[in-house]
């Protein structure tokens, strides 16, 4: 991966973790393992479907409502996502439907299906997956976090009602750690997880400037 790309996912002010779409869908998704792992798997079906179709298509697209047509692309990709999720795990695709619905806003807002334009296929496609797993490892690391300490559970997607359950740590956990299984423990690991990466952001530009 070259050192500009690197710079953008991570650092950029279009990264995943800059975007208010992003914010939102690891709000949502990271409440159970299962949910994030889904998560992940939308964003990278979407990243790497609106890679290819603009590649494919980049030719025949107009100059103007590029931004639309891109959005349209990844909104396309997300539903076709859904659709094939609900023939295999039907209350999963019930239960992920809000969060996948963010993946075409991540994607677009993130401006990849801009920035591939040009390359060749092989860069495009490892520049958009790239990205999406960057957003989708983060989503599955807080749910790594806010399931076990607030559902006490670990989950998998499957099963009849949409998840399996796995309850290794036994009695239910304290009322300040259930918290973190509700929207406010996330919104508050969100705001330790931002301070850390403006931190690292400030201290990788110090490092970039005195080179």
């Amino acid at each position: 991966m070259s050192r500009d790309l690197q710079w953008r996912i991570f650092w950029g002010d279009l990264s995943p973790f800059a975007l208010l779409s992003g914010g939102a869908l690891l709000v949502i998704a990271s409440d159970r393992v299962a949910h994030a792992l889904l998560a992940l798997a939308a964003l990278a079906w979407v990243y790497c479907l609106s890679a290819l179709a603009v590649f494919g298509g980049a030719g025949l697209f107009p100059a103007r409502g590029r931004r639309v047509l891109f959005a349209f692309i990844a909104s396309s990709a997300a539903g076709l996502y859904l659709l094939l999720l609900s023939l295999v795990f039907p209350l999963a695709a019930l239960q992920v439907f809000f969060a996948v619905a963010l993946a075409p806003a991540l994607c677009a807002g993130s401006g990849i299906c801009r920035r591939i334009e040009g390359m060749g296929l092989p860069r495009a496609l490892r520049a958009s997956l790239a990205e999406a797993l960057v957003a989708g490892s983060l989503i599955v690391i807080l749910s790594l976090i806010r399931e076990p300490l607030g559902f006490r559970s670990l989950s998998l997607p499957g099963g009849a009602r949409g998840v399996m359950l796995f309850y290794p740590f036994g009695a239910e956990s304290p009322f300040f750690l259930r918290l973190l299984s509700g929207s406010p423990g996330a919104l508050l690991l969100l705001g330790y997880a931002l301070g850390a990466h403006r931190l690292a952001k400030a201290r990788h530009a110090e490092r970039e400037g005195g080179e």
